[in-house]
């Protein structure tokens, strides 16, 4: 290096002779003159040669040495060092530098200026921005025009645009750059309307102008606007650059864009940008919000080259589609190939562990960054506080909170959310008082979390008092906070206050309807949230999901059905979520047919590798009927997390294959997959619907001592259910006595319901009084009671409970069946006549019950009523909800066709029994979903084996 720098300034020292130095400014661009800086001695010294060599290379330490130590510092000594300083990411000692050459008398040129000014707008200092625009204005720079965009920008960035603006309209001549600076600084400073006002006014806008229109739009959350912007563009014949694309995209990424993303990714090609590193991975992350993760891993294994950004794309794209377990797979290998992770990498990958529930390699995630030193970095442990909370280690998570030496709102929403999911509402409540005492100002953001929290505890007492914080802290106008606060009120039931919050807002966001129509929804008002989903000017994809979703928790599912072919109507794109709710309305109704078209409008959405939606699927097949259709899904998805796991085991389980559910649990545990409680739920669920009484309780042993899972009321009913149905009804009541927790009602309705397969008057007798003190308006227990009497032959008593109910005005729940043909749901009632093909349905059970009969068949008449006839005892059950659908299946399908149908009830004895007559007579497969499990009758065979 050495030999290389002397060899370089004998040839400086033989041109002595020269005696000025031109600097050329490259302002080709800005048609500006050129620019010449005249100093009155010869070429560099040593000095400055070395000076200038060790600046370009970013030896800061070796500069300064030898800035220090000259004995002749000039502008370009002082210009060199400063902008060195600046590159390199230290503003602040660029800034003292610019002090003392004013204290020298060394005089800022040109250079000085528009080196120093992005300086100040980088750190945002104002006043010493100030201070040198005075000094641009002594020393006659003011008309030049890199100076001048300079000194805009630096206004723009400290968001005094009114100061950029007088700047801009005083130049004599406006070039390019200074149009671009101020479209670029209304953007960024939320004044959008003036910026695009500037871009219209603009002689020849080029691609910088139309970039920073699209970034503005984008970076305000504008996405809809960013692509018109976009496509405004490409209409005017301007190339777009790699800039515009990397602005462009994260907008389609908000807006759930694919197709329009798909677009521009074929732009890029075009452009011949698709390779690059910076947009391939804005393109991945596109796709990865827009549920397409399979592209997104296309794109990945393309890449010639990967940087931490490309890796950490793809590491939360998997998170954020609920492929945890790739996710965690993928950081293993970008650390095995050398890939760095930054905080952004540890912020993606920690919510994969906290989805999965795995603490294990959590803790292993914490160590690398415990060596990597980003254990203070606020970002990786806000997320580490997150992913401890979520893996049920509150401990650790509050630990972490304790330690950390300096918190931003972002710590303290996520300590709050700690308490929310763990419900501890008064605590959350608590810490957000602590905040605000050690001095942290809530955001909006902070605001809208803990109003959140607020509703799902249905904390109202709370929420008005945050309603009140709101008020003095001046956010109430915040459209964020207001529509945060009307949620509030709505799930806590306080409909009038949230109305009042509505009436009053000066400005209404599509969110603030929403919010309106969701309350009145929630509390079952859907008149008046069908009023307001009328009355909006405009609908997006969340307001009509939250109007299916309305109709679909009231039990209007039919509504729901027919508001979700109204959205497609409307051009209107289902989401995840409208899917996953739509599917659910499905499955209850047991529309299979209309679930199929809906599972084809996921794979023309681009989810139908999105595990959320697939668990929606499977579920809907799995209560549809079509087990085999479930399954096929599950085994086309190459990742499987936990619920889609449990949808699959729930399905098995709800059709009484308790062995095959058992296995499939068995197989979760040995993919690595860690079962949480709704798995235990479904495996404990399939164990009481077949019969497998130690399995059952194995496996709860198993959840508690090998995977530390606290049992919840759900578990400990599930066993009750277990031990009851199988006949060991001492062992069941033992049991209860025993629980750690108070037996809820629905504990009781277990033991009453198994107490009439063996006849134990006496015990459902004492269960059926018990459940009449807790809950003397529960119509089952009284007709539970009622039935076990009758099998029996005790009228009297019998006829006891049914006048008692009578006295107390309790009506039973009259039974209801669903079955769907040709895309059309048709419901059914018992004795029902309101059916346009009546006459038809019951001519066709009269000659069912005539062949029935005929094949052996006896009417059970005990659990009709005894002050009867025994011909009209045989008419009322052969009027029962499931017997008329499945009359009108049989009239109405080909024949060989599956018969499908969905009973509100548990289906009766006698109904259960004909049904499997009359499969063998029509030579059909009839399947029956009641309220507890399916029946897959065929040939005279039920698939419960007559447990159930």
């Amino acid at each position: 290096m050495k030999g290389v720098l002397h060899k370089k300034m004998s040839v400086i020292r033989c041109l002595r002779t020269m005696t000025v130095i031109v600097f050329n400014c490259n302002c080709s661009r800005m048609n500006h003159s050129t620019h010449f800086l005249r100093y009155n001695h010869t070429l560099p010294s040593e000095e400055h040669f070395h000076l200038k060599a060790f600046c370009r290379e970013g030896r800061l330490k070796d500069a300064r040495k030898i800035f220090d130590n000259m004995t002749e510092k000039d502008v370009l000594s002082w210009n060199l060092i400063i902008a060195t300083y600046r590159r390199h990411g230290y503003p602040q000692e660029a800034l003292k530098l610019f002090q003392q050459i004013q204290r020298t008398g060394v005089q800022p040129d040109h250079f000085t200026f528009t080196t120093i000014l992005p300086t100040c707008a980088q750190t945002r200092a104002m006043e010493k921005g100030m201070e040198i625009h005075q000094n641009i204005i002594d020393r006659g720079f003011l008309w030049d025009v890199v100076v001048v965009n300079a000194l805009m920008d630096m206004y723009a960035k400290c968001g005094r645009m009114h100061k950029a603006r007088e700047l801009f309209d005083k130049m004599p001549q406006q070039v390019p750059v200074s149009w671009n600076t101020m479209i670029a600084g209304y953007a960024q400073n939320g004044a959008l309307d003036e910026a695009l006002q500037i871009l219209k006014r603009m002689p020849q806008p080029n691609v910088i102008s139309w970039t920073a229109m699209i970034a503005g739009y984008a970076q305000n959350g504008i996405a809809e606007k960013a692509l018109e912007i976009f496509y405004q563009m490409q209409l005017a014949g301007v190339k777009q650059n790699s800039t515009t694309f990397v602005s462009i995209i994260p907008a389609c990424a908000k807006l759930g864009a694919v197709k329009q993303g798909k677009e521009i990714h074929r732009s890029t090609m075009e452009s011949g940008l698709s390779s690059n590193v910076v947009i391939a991975s804005a393109l991945m992350d596109m796709y990865a919000k827009c549920g397409s993760v399979h592209k997104a891993q296309k794109l990945f294994d393309k890449m010639p080259q990967r940087d931490v950004v490309s890796w950490t794309s793809m590491i939360a794209g998997y998170t954020q589609n609920g492929f945890v377990e790739q996710a965690l797979e993928t950081f293993k290998q970008m650390q095995l190939v050398g890939v760095r992770p930054n905080s952004t990498t540890y912020a993606s990958i920690l919510p994969a562990c906290a989805k999965m529930g795995a603490l294990e390699p959590g803790m292993g995630i914490h160590q690398t960054i415990i060596e990597s030193g980003f254990s203070t970095d606020l970002v990786v442990v806000n997320a580490l506080i997150d992913m401890y909370a979520k893996c049920g280690s509150i401990s650790k998570a509050h630990e972490l909170f304790d330690n950390m030496p300096q918190r931003n709102v972002v710590s303290w929403a996520a300590i709050i959310a700690v308490y929310t999911q763990n419900g501890l509402v008064e605590k959350s409540l608590e810490t957000f008082k602590q905040m605000q005492l050690s001095g942290v100002k809530p955001s909006s953001a902070t605001f809208a979390s803990i109003l959140t929290a607020c509703a799902k505890m249905g904390a109202l007492e709370g929420g008005m008092e945050i309603h009140k914080s709101i008020i003095d802290s001046g956010f109430l106008s915040d459209v964020v906070v207001a529509n945060a606060l009307i949620d509030m009120y709505g799930k806590c039931g306080s409909i009038p206050k949230a109305w009042k919050l509505f009436s009053k807002m000066s400005e209404r966001s599509v969110v603030s309807w929403t919010a309106m129509i969701a309350g009145y929804a929630q509390n079952g008002f859907l008149e008046e949230a069908s009023r307001i989903f009328q009355e909006m000017p405009e609908r997006n994809v969340i307001s009509w999901t939250t109007m299916i979703a309305g109709y679909a928790r009231n039990g209007l599912v039919e509504k729901a059905l027919e508001t979700y072919q109204e959205m497609q109507l409307a051009d209107v794109k289902p989401n995840l979520t409208t899917f996953t709710i739509i599917l659910s309305a499905s499955a209850r109704m047991g529309a299979l047919e209309e679930g199929m078209d809906i599972h084809r409008s996921v794979i023309e959405s681009g989810l139908c590798s999105n595990a959320v939606v697939v668990s929606a699927l499977i579920d809907m097949y799995a209560k549809c009927g079509s087990i085999q259709k479930a399954r096929g899904l599950f085994n086309k998805m190459l990742q499987r997390d936990v619920v889609l796991w449990t949808a699959m085991i729930a399905g098995y389980a709800m059709h009484g294959y308790g062995k095959d559910a058992l296995k499939l649990f068995e197989l979760m545990k040995h993919s690595g997959t860690y079962p949480d409680q709704v798995s235990f739920v479904c495996v404990l669920f399939a164990c009481s619907h077949a019969g497998l009484v130690d399995e059952g309780c194995k496996y709860f042993s198993c959840m508690r001592d090998f995977y530390c899972i606290t049992p919840k009321l759900e578990h400990y009913v599930c066993v009750v259910d277990i031990l009851a149905r199988a006949g060991y009804l001492e062992e069941a009541l033992i049991f209860i006595i025993k629980m750690p927790i108070k037996p809820a009602i629905v504990v009781w309705m277990c033991l009453l319901s198994a107490c009439r397969s063996p006849m134990n008057t006496r015990l459902g007798a004492f269960t059926a009084n018990l459940l009449f003190e807790l809950d003397p308006k529960n119509a089952a227990s009284y007709v539970l009671l009622s039935d076990i009497y009758a099998e029996v032959g005790r009228w009297g008593d019998a006829q006891k409970v049914r006048r008692l109910m009578k006295d107390k005005e309790i009506r039973k729940t009259p039974g209801c069946s669903w079955i769907e043909v040709h895309k059309r749901v048709h419901a059914f009632c018992v004795g029902d006549r309101s059916h346009p093909q009546t006459q038809e349905i019951y001519a066709m059970l009269e000659k069912l019950s005539y062949e029935m009969k005929a094949a052996g068949y006896a009417p059970n008449s005990r659990l009709a009523l005894n002050d009867v006839e025994k011909e009209e005892k045989e008419l009322f059950l052969n009027h029962h909800s499931e017997k008329l659908a499945i009359a009108f299946g049989l009239l109405n399908t080909s024949p060989g066709t599956t018969v499908r149908v969905v009973k509100n009830l548990r289906v009766c004895v006698e109904c259960h029994t004909a049904t499997k007559f009359i499969s063998k007579i029509v030579a059909r497969k009839i399947v029956v979903r009641d309220a507890n499990r399916f029946h897959h009758f065929n040939q005279g065979e039920c698939s419960c084996g007559d447990y159930w």
